[in-house]
C-alpha cells in the first residue's frame, strides 16, 4: 500500500470519528503543552536572570556577609553568625585591589517615599559610593550621581527612579525637589532612566543616597554592607584581582590560616551557577509531571485504536481478503496512531507557546521560545504514537481475513 494513500485513509478515518478523535488527543497536548511551557518560561528566565539580575559583567565581583544565593540551610545559619562588613572593610579593599578600576560599598533596604501627602512604599533604598554607578552601569536621564563629597559632608541628597518621579514629583523639575524618605528630608539632585520591570515588579521604584548617610539613618549595626569591584580592563586575570581583595578582607577581619573565608565572594559566573542548578531542579520535576500526562495519552491512544481495530474488523477482512499483506494492515493503524499522537503535539506545542506569551503579557514573566523544544515536543508526540500503535497495529495484522469477514458488531 502505497504511504500517501495510507495517510489519506488513516485522516478520513480519524476524521469520520471526530469527538473520539478529539477526546484521545488531549492527553498527548495537555503533555505537550506542559513541557513546551515549562521549557519557555525555564529559558526566558534563565536569559533574564543572566542578563538583567545577575548581569554583573565578567570582570565584576561581589563580596558580602552571605551568599545573594543560599541553598545549603546549614550554612546560611552559620553565615548569618559572621561579623558584618563594614565601610573601614570596604577602604581596606579599595587600598588592596591594585588590579581593581574600581571598588564600590552597597548598603540597601525596603523603605518608603514621601512628599506632602503622597507617597510611595516597597521603595529600595540604597546607600551607595560614587563607583558604584560606573560598576552596575546606572545611567542618569539628567541630574548628576552622588560625588565624594556628598559622601565626606553626609549630604542629603538623593538620586531617584523614574517611579518616584512619575508618583511625586509630576508636573515640576524633579531636581532640587525635597522628598521624605522614612522620615528623613532629602534633595533630588538626579533621576535614573527608566528600566522597567522584572519578573512583574518594577526595576524604577529606588532612591540612592550618600552610604554614610544611609548608615547614620539605618545604623551600622547588624547593617552588612556589600562590596563590588570592577577588575583592570588590562588583560589581568579577574582571579588576581579577586585574590587581592580576599587577603585584605581576610587580613582586617582576622581568618586564621587554613579556615575558610568569613564573608563571601561571587562573580557572575558563579551566581548564575547556583541559579542554574534550581532551575534545573525545577525543570526536571515538572517535566517528571509532564511525561505522566504523556503517558496517560499513550495509553489513552492505545485503548482508542483497540476500540477502532474491533470496530474496523469487516474493513480489516475485506482489506486482506483483496491483497492486503500484515505489513500494510500494521502501517496503517500505525500511521493512524502517529498522525493522532503528532497532531496533538503540534496543538500542545501551540497551546504551550500561547499560554506562556499570555502570561507574559499579563504579569511580565520573561519566556524565550526554543526551536528545540519545539522539535523534541514533536518528536516525543511521535514516539507515544508509535510506542501505544504497535499492540493493536499488531493485533489488527494478524486478524485471520475469514475470521474477521464473519465478525459482526
Amino acid at each position: 500500500m502505497h504511504i500517501i494513500e495510507s495517510i489519506r485513509i488513516a485522516l478520513q478515518s480519524l476524521w469520520a470519528n471526530k469527538l473520539r478523535s478529539v477526546l484521545t488527543l488531549l492527553g498527548v497536548v495537555i503533555g505537550v503543552a506542559a513541557v513546551i511551557a515549562v521549557v519557555t518560561f525555564v529559558s526566558g528566565i534563565n536569559d533574564y536572570v543572566a542578563k538583567k539580575i545577575f548581569g554583573l559583567g565578567a570582570d565584576v565581583f561581589i563580596a558580602s556577609k552571605m551568599s545573594q544565593v543560599e541553598t545549603n540551610v546549614e550554612h546560611f545559619l552559620e553565615a548569618e553568625k559572621r561579623k558584618d562588613l563594614t565601610l573601614e572593610d570596604y577602604e581596606a579593599v579599595l587600598e588592596a585591589c591594585h588590579h581593581c578600576d574600581y571598588v564600590g560599598a552597597l548598603a540597601q533596604t525596603g523603605g518608603k517615599v514621601k512628599r506632602n501627602e503622597q507617597s510611595i512604599s516597597d521603595t529600595n533604598i540604597q546607600g551607595v559610593t560614587p563607583s558604584i554607578a560606573t560598576i552596575v552601569d546606572t545611567d542618569l536621564s539628567y541630574g548628576r550621581m552622588i560625588n565624594e563629597t556628598d559622601l565626606s559632608n553626609h549630604s542629603q541628597v538623593a538620586v531617584v527612579g523614574a517611579d518616584i518621579v512619575e508618583h511625586l514629583l509630576s508636573g515640576a523639575d524633579p531636581l532640587g525637589q525635597e522628598i521624605r524618605i522614612d522620615g528623613w528630608t532629602y534633595q533630588v539632585i538626579g533621576v535614573g532612566k527608566k528600566k522597567g520591570k522584572t519578573l512583574g515588579q518594577s526595576e524604577d521604584n529606588y532612591a540612592l543616597i550618600p552610604i554614610t548617610v544611609y548608615l547614620k539613618k539605618y545604623g551600622s549595626h547588624n547593617n552588612s554592607i556589600e562590596i563590588w569591584s570592577k577588575a583592570s580592563a588590562t588583560g589581568v586575570p579577574l582571579n588576581q584581582a579577586i585574590d587581592e581583595a580576599r587577603a585584605a578582607l581576610r587580613a582586617r577581619r582576622h581568618d586564621q590560616p587554613g579556615k575558610d573565608d568569613s564573608f563571601e565572594l561571587e562573580t557572575n559566573e558563579s551566581l548564575l551557577g547556583i541559579w542554574a542548578g534550581l532551575s534545573n531542579t525545577f525543570f526536571m520535576a515538572t517535566i517528571g509531571i509532564a511525561a505522566v500526562s504523556l503517558v496517560v495519552g499513550g495509553i489513552v491512544i492505545m485503548n482508542i485504536m483497540l476500540v477502532a481495530v474491533t470496530e474496523r474488523t469487516r474493513e480489516i477482512g475485506i482489506r486482506k481478503a483483496l491483497g492486503a499483506r500484515r505489513e500494510d494492515v500494521l502501517l496503517q493503524f500505525l500511521i493512524e496512531s502517529v498522525i493522532l499522537s503528532l497532531i496533538g503535539g503540534l496543538l500542545g506545542v501551540l497551546s504551550g507557546v500561547s499560554f506562556a506569551e499570555v502570561v507574559t503579557a499579563i504579569i511580565g514573566m520573561p519566556s524565550s521560545i526554543k526551536l528545540w523544544a519545539v522539535a523534541a515536543g514533536l518528536t516525543v508526540s511521535a514516539t507515544v504514537g508509535i510506542f501505544f500503535g504497535v499492540y493493536p497495529a499488531r493485533k489488527a495484522a494478524r486478524l485471520d481475513p475469514i475470521v474477521a469477514l464473519r465478525f459482526e458488531m
